[in-house]
Parts: C-alpha cells; sequence; structure tokens
C-alpha cells in the first residue's frame, strides 16, 4: 500500500511539472517597438519673408529601447523656406537626419512672401511615424502695400 501511494505521488509530481514546463516558453518576449509622439509648444501663425519661426518639439516615448532610433526630415508643398536643427544642421527637403535628443528646437526661415506649409516627419527604427504639419501666412510688413496717397 506505501508502495502505490509512494507512486502516486511520484506521478502526480512528475506531471504537475510536465504541465507546468510545457506552458513554458524559453524564448523571451522583449519589446522592441513603443508608440511614441512628438508634442510641440504653440507656433506662430504668421511669418513674412526673412523671419525665421522657432518650432519647440519634445518627444514623449511609450516605453524605452536602447537600440531604438528616430530620424527626422521634412518635405514642403507651399511657399519656399529653410527649415535648421538648435544644433545648426539645415536640413533639405526629404533626407533623413538622426535625432539624438527628445527635447529639440526647429528654425524655420520664410525666404518667399507666400503662403507655406512644411511637413515635419519623426520616425523610429521600426518604421512608426509621427508627422507634424505647420502652416504659416505671409504677413505683410506694415505701410508696404498700401498706396503712397495713405501713407501720413
Amino acid at each position: 500500500m506505501k508502495n502505490i501511494l509512494n507512486t502516486i505521488w511520484v506521478i502526480g509530481v512528475l506531471s504537475l511539472a510536465v504541465f507546468c514546463l510545457s506552458a513554458c516558453d524559453r524564448d523571451l518576449d522583449v519589446q522592441q517597438s513603443y508608440p511614441f509622439t512628438v508634442e510641440t509648444m504653440p507656433v506662430q501663425k504668421d511669418i513674412i519673408r526673412g523671419q525665421t519661426a522657432e518650432i519647440r518639439c519634445t518627444l514623449k516615448r511609450g516605453g524605452e529601447f536602447a537600440d531604438t532610433r528616430y530620424t527626422i526630415r521634412y518635405f514642403q508643398y507651399d511657399g519656399k523656406g529653410l527649415l535648421r536643427m538648435d544644433n545648426g544642421t539645415v536640413f533639405k527637403p526629404n533626407d533623413r537626419y538622426p535625432l539624438t535628443k527628445d527635447v529639440f528646437r526647429l528654425y524655420y526661415t520664410s525666404l518667399s512672401s507666400d503662403r507655406q506649409t512644411i511637413d515635419v516627419y519623426v520616425e523610429d527604427s521600426f518604421g512608426r511615424v509621427q508627422q507634424l504639419t505647420f502652416s504659416f501666412n505671409n504677413e505683410r510688413e506694415e505701410g508696404k502695400d498700401k498706396p503712397a496717397s495713405s501713407r501720413h
């Protein structure tokens, strides 16, 4: 009788061990890709030729993975202007540049007297993209477009 109980006990322990070990997966489930957003402070809407608008940005990560790399690029649909990073890097449209910090500033300088629109894309190394669109209206300098007779 004691032999039978020992055998049942051993079979029960082995069954429990097989059940527990079969539920385990040897591969670690490491999340590498996390959602992110790029937040900006309010940006001026009006700009004149030669004027520079500051765009303050903060990259907000949904999680941290050490090997995640971020890039930034832009495309200008309307008007003509120049976009540069706070470290002095002048962007060429649609070229990717490394984004090495979470808080950064962009500077857009107007080179035309038309309405101007730019799209800025921040992308991580896993293909997630955050798009920001900035539009600037041309603000004519006071008095330039008024007829000479109306100036006093």
